[in-house]
């Protein structure tokens, strides 16, 4: 068998230890980097493996712990957990529900309104998802409200969180799209390449994920609508005044302003904003009487758990990535990719199929660490803008949360709604809203100044 056959055959035997692992439940971190170990090993007898791609692995792991950009991902999932023990969502939710409740389809609008604020301050699918099935879910279904689009909502306004900014997602996108893009530049004999941040992917997906929020409310309101059965007024909203709204959203508002708009107006990196934060976030809850010792201590377990999992994941993708280049598997995708009919479309299109489709079985997290670093270098050496691009698989990858059967938006729902709500409604009500994600995915791709106009105007 020639050498060619075997790097094919050993790149197809990395892939199916890698599905098969994962089919068995493990810890992707470690399926990730015992795949690569097992494949690396038959290489090696084979001679089809180079081992100094092994002996880079430390090196890698040294720039992983020097990377401070990744110091942002604790510090916001920290700032997003302390959010929600804080009860921030209730507060909001009772507020804005009091204020729409009384007209058709008002509660799904809050829901989504609610959302959206918990997107820019909390950044945590999950945390989202379960606060809101907690506290609007029952009253929706006892007021009337057709369970696929209370609990569709309900998941949506959870996923706002991984495209509106500050978003774990983005700040994982723009270190790998950082890297791959000075990897391009390098390949084509640029050797003081430009640089790609995570300043610039906020910038880039505030006006695609504020479209996604109004895309949301239109579709909610059209079916209240069309269709009143579905989403009545409330019978039982308690009215609010404009004082008590303003109570609940100003503390968010302001948080929300220090942090992303550091960032944009260039005050603060995404690091330094991420820390100022985690102190909002923890004054908030001490001036709600919502901080103490107990709660600290359940925040802080739960942020290492959250950043332990993320930094797992990164180092188990890492060896991946070094075993499949070993293995050539990144001057095989260049040629699949390049010579795709359509040129630069074809490539694009390739991969952001892969990405829905991986969406299904795969967390973003695993997608962003294995995916991007391989075809990442081959799309930004066609000329794709990088923020386009960050932004295109950001709003791609939301979608991996609403996608049976293993969106985590779902899982969130299943666990906190009650017995009477069949799965299958969770799973139907989602569909519109995928629907929705996919549209806004098409007019970023026909209109690529939504994601590049303001990073334009602020940095250029």
């Amino acid at each position: 068998m020639s050498h060619d056959a075997l790097q094919v055959l050993m790149l197809a035997m990395l892939l199916a230890g890698l599905f098969a692992g994962l089919a068995t439940g493990f810890p992707v971190a470690f399926v990730l980097g015992g795949a690569a170990l097992l494949t690396a090993g038959a290489g090696l007898l084979l001679g089809v493996f180079d081992p100094s791609f092994l002996q880079a692995f430390p090196n890698r792991l040294f720039g992983v712990m020097t990377n401070e950009t990744l110091v942002a991902v604790p510090l916001f999932v920290f700032m997003g957990v302390m959010l929600e023990r804080s009860r921030i969502a209730e507060s909001l939710l009772e507020a804005v529900a009091g204020l729409f409740g009384r007209r058709r389809g008002g509660l799904v609008v809050a829901v989504l309104l609610v959302g959206a604020v918990l997107a820019a301050s909390t950044g945590i699918v999950g945390a989202t998802v379960v606060a809101m099935g907690l506290i609007s879910l029952p009253t929706m279904l006892r007021n009337g409200y057709c369970p696929r689009l209370a609990s569709g909502a309900i998941c949506a306004s959870g996923t706002l969180g991984q495209i509106i900014p500050p978003s774990i997602v983005l700040v994982l996108l723009g270190d790998q799209l950082g890297n791959a893009y000075q990897q391009a530049q390098l390949k084509q004999g640029v050797f003081a390449p430009e640089t790609v941040s995570v300043g610039d992917l906020f910038a880039g997906a505030l006006i695609p994920g504020l479209g996604l929020v109004l895309l949301y409310l239109l579709y909610v309101l059209w079916v209240a609508w069309r269709q009143p059965e579905r989403a009545p007024a409330m019978r039982e909203s308690a009215p609010r005044s404009l004082a008590q709204l303003a109570r609940a959203i100003v503390p968010a508002l302001v948080l929300i302003g220090l942090v992303v708009g550091s960032i944009l107006g260039g005050f603060a990196t995404p690091t330094e904003a991420a820390a100022v934060g985690a102190v909002g976030a923890t004054a908030f809850a001490a001036l709600h009487g919502q901080l103490d010792r107990k709660r600290l201590g359940e925040v802080a377990t739960q942020t290492v758990k959250v950043t332990s999992m993320v930094f797992a994941i990164l180092v188990g993708a890492a060896l991946f990535s070094l075993v499949f280049r070993g293995l050539g598997g990144d001057d095989w995708v260049h040629r699949a990719l390049t010579t795709l009919p359509g040129g630069k479309w074809g490539a694009i299109i390739a991969v952001m199929l892969l990405m829905f489709v991986l969406g299904f079985v795969l967390d973003f997290i695993e997608i962003v660490f294995v995916v991007v670093p391989i075809v990442g270098p081959v799309l930004l050496a066609l000329g794709v803008d990088p923020v386009w691009l960050g932004v295109m698989m950001a709003i791609n990858l939301q979608t991996s949360f609403l996608t049976p059967p293993f969106g985590f938006a779902l899982f969130y729902l299943r666990g906190v709604a009650p017995p009477s709500l069949p799965t299958s409604e969770i799973y139907r009500g989602a569909l519109p809203f995928v629907a929705l994600q996919l549209l806004m995915l098409a007019l970023v791709a026909a209109f690529p100044a939504l994601a590049t106009a303001l990073p334009d105007l602020l940095y250029k």
